[in-house]
């Protein structure tokens, strides 16, 4: 008979502290990624989106300095929980933004343009979700 190790009682999930920093340190690689596609893309992205790449490179460059400081957040074995709950509280702020955007036409976005904000809007939230749920789970008792 073979064993198996359930992934949410022995593995990754139940060490909070493990999943907390892998949540943020995989959402510093996906924004980085995405700041520097903003960035080295700003002409193609313009015609792909409908984003100008005026506004463009000044999203990546922001996505790069959030990118970067939530890598740093992610350094310490204990995450300090002020800087875990600040990366949720922009993560939600960019969720909302990203549809309140899409809703009021602000960047004037096609609709890959609009389905992209909403998509990137849907990960965002999930990473939010993940890194508040690893936070509350390793509060001490």
């Amino acid at each position: 008979m073979t064993a198996t190790r359930s992934i949410t009682s022995d593995g990754l999930f139940a060490d909070a502290r493990r999943l907390l920093r892998l949540a943020l340190r995989l959402d510093a690689v996906v924004t980085g990624v995405n700041g520097l596609a903003y960035l080295a893309l700003a002409g193609p992205l313009e015609e792909l989106l409908g984003l100008d790449a005026g506004p463009g490179r000044v999203i990546g460059v922001f996505l790069l300095v959030y990118a970067a400081a939530v890598w740093a957040v992610s350094m310490p074995a204990r995450p300090h929980r002020h800087a875990v709950s600040a990366v949720v509280e922009a993560n939600l702020l960019w969720t909302v933004l990203s549809i309140v955007t899409v809703v009021l036409g602000w960047f004037s976005l096609n609709t890959v343009g609009t389905v992209w904000a909403v998509l990137q809007a849907i990960v965002v939230a999930g990473f939010a979700a993940v890194q508040y749920t690893a936070l509350r789970r390793d509060e001490p008792r």
